[in-house]
């Protein structure tokens, strides 16, 4: 049986609900991944003291983030480390010293970046998907490739500039006419190209993260489904292939992000063996819960769809 040739008609979903799909499957994503990440942070700070006002690399498995260090009078996001044995005892330290909602410190700065970031990302696929398929038939095998790419570069340019007077605005407190002082300033003496600072480092690790998962989760999707017997993916279906892929793609593109992460921070420098079990870490179950939470989200407007076109 071929899951492409058969079945009921698809009901199409509107970008709007898209748009609502990616930003629930984000909103998951960043609550499950924070904690690993704050714990990640705290092991790391008990042997590589932050340096005052220096940047360090936040990830949430979907985006990577800079923030600003503590400054002298100011408060960070995170509390100085503490003596911790393990990851398992620094999460048991921390739920018991400073309570269970420090685990999900920095979350804020994280959703605001990330929310968008994954909305235009995730949508533009989907809709650079669907016109290509139209033009170039359902089973060309490149359009996964190529509207990941695209989604990717779309997804970046637009979210760069927010990055860099997010990671102003945590430095300190700044009002916004002091925020726009500053980002006038920066404009007026470097242009208006130093608001995408960090963009070609992104670029360089995300767009053949993007072009590999894509492409890797179409290919595990269809294949699981004719497997099963099915015309539609299932939830599980969905979380296994989006793991896969996304597993397969973090490992391929190491070497990417270790020059990202140095072209952006100015510490923890790892060796690419050191990088690899926590980036699987967070990015597997990160890209399994993402990328099957907006599928669902997809197939519930998909129902409501087809419900309202039968009255």
């Amino acid at each position: 049986m071929d899951p492409e040739s058969e079945g009921p008609p698809i009901t199409t979903v509107t970008p709007l609900q898209q748009m609502f799909a990616s930003c629930t499957g984000a909103i998951l994503t960043s609550l499950m991944v924070t904690p690993f990440d704050v714990v990640k942070i705290r092991l790391q700070a008990q042997n590589n003291p932050f340096p005052k006002g220096k940047c360090f690399l936040y990830s949430n498995g979907l985006m990577d983030h800079l923030c600003v260090c503590e400054e002298e009078g100011n408060k960070a996001w995170y509390k100085k480390p503490g003596r911790f044995q393990g990851t398992l005892d620094a999460f048991l330290k921390i739920i018991r010293n400073e309570g269970i909602k420090s685990l999900w410190s920095g979350l804020p700065p994280t959703l605001v970046m990330a929310v968008p970031a994954t909305v235009i990302y995730f949508t533009c696929y989907d809709q650079l998907t669907a016109l290509l398929r139209s033009k170039l038939g359902e089973n060309e095998s490149r359009i996964p490739i190529v509207a990941g790419i695209m989604a990717r570069l779309g997804a970046v340019t637009v979210i760069s500039p927010l990055e860099l007077i997010r990671t102003k605005m945590q430095s300190k407190k700044f009002s916004y006419e002091e925020l726009h002082r500053f980002v006038s300033k920066k404009v007026s003496e470097d242009g208006w190209i130093s608001l995408w600072r960090g963009w070609a480092p992104t670029i360089l690790r995300d767009v053949p993260f993007s072009a590999m998962y894509w492409y890797n989760y179409e290919v595990l999707k269809k294949w699981l489904c004719a497997k099963s017997g099915l015309y539609e993916p299932t939830f599980m279906i969905n979380f296994t292939s989006g793991a896969l892929s996304g597993s397969f793609a973090a490992v391929v593109t190491l070497p990417f992000d270790v020059v990202k992460t140095q072209k952006q921070t100015q510490l923890w420098i790892y060796e690419s063996q050191k990088r690899l079990i926590p980036r699987l870490i967070k990015i597997a179950p990160a890209c399994a819960v993402m990328i099957s939470t907006y599928e669902f989200g997809k197939s519930f407007f998909q129902k409501q769809n087809a419900q309202r076109q039968q009255y």
